[in-house]
């Protein structure tokens, strides 16, 4: 006999309990960290990584470093450009997202990707959170379509990180949670962007947007169609004010 919590069993019968429980399934480290992290998250940090990969080896194959991946004829080819969207070049609104100049600034957003990625997509599940964070690219791309530099050359994953910032807030904000520490780093980050060489309308297009489209979801959350339907109709705005207005204004019409 065997010993048990409550009295003793025959051998058989720990044989025949022990047949009916299923093991636990152990998967791949992949899964936990898709798990841990969220797997969108983690999609966006490989295609973020990827497309680096990719205008540095652009980059080799000029004879340049490869940390200079921004000379490579990828990243002109992908970078928002107003004048190039202008004539017709819409993707750069989007590509743009995916660039990074240099290892230090994909290092910097994807690692704010990771923190504040992973605790969205937690709360707002995997599409809502992929749409808030397109939604802020597209926000950001369009405050520098509108009021940025046509010439100049821009690109990075922070405008929609800073519309995760943005989305975080509201979500702390409808929770009743405190917002001191978010406040305190937007405030920082903010202060950051005045730098030469990076982008405040960027930051600030997808920081508003961010909020907007976290603020949709917060309140049509009982309304799944409505909420799609909001969101779509963001979307479109933004598109319009990308690729008709500023067109318009470069016209001079």
């Amino acid at each position: 006999m065997i010993p048990a919590s409550v009295g003793f069993q025959c051998p058989e019968c720990v044989r025949e309990g022990q047949a009916s429980v299923r093991a636990p399934r152990r998967g791949s480290g992949l899964q936990a960290a898709g798990r841990r992290w969220g797997p969108v998250t983690l999609s966006l940090i490989a295609i973020n990584v990827a497309m680096f990969l990719v205008t540095a080896v652009s980059a080799g194959f000029l004879g340049v470093s490869p940390l200079d991946n921004y000379l490579s004829p990828v990243f002109a080819d992908l970078a928002q450009r107003p004048f190039l969207v202008d004539l017709g070049q819409w993707w750069r609104l989007f590509t743009a997202a995916f660039l990074h100049i240099g290892p230090i600034h994909l290092v910097m957003n994807m690692v704010a990707l990771l923190l504040f990625g992973s605790e969205l997509e937690r709360q707002l599940g995997r599409r809502r959170f992929l749409a808030l964070y397109l939604l802020s690219a597209l926000g950001g791309a369009t405050a520098i379509q509108l009021l940025g530099e046509p010439g100049g050359y821009v690109a990075g994953a922070s405008t929609a990180i800073y519309g995760l910032l943005g989305g975080l807030g509201v979500l702390l904000l409808a929770n009743r949670q405190d917002v001191r520490g978010l406040l305190t780093l937007l405030a920082i980050n903010v202060f950051i962007s005045f730098l030469p060489g990076v982008s405040l309308l960027g930051h600030l297009g997808g920081l508003v947007v961010g909020a907007l489209a976290a603020g949709i979801l917060v309140l049509t959350r009982r309304r799944p169609g409505l909420q799609a339907a909001a969101l779509a109709l963001v979307a479109v705005v933004l598109l319009v004010l990308c690729l008709a207005v500023s067109s318009v204004a470069v016209l001079g019409i």
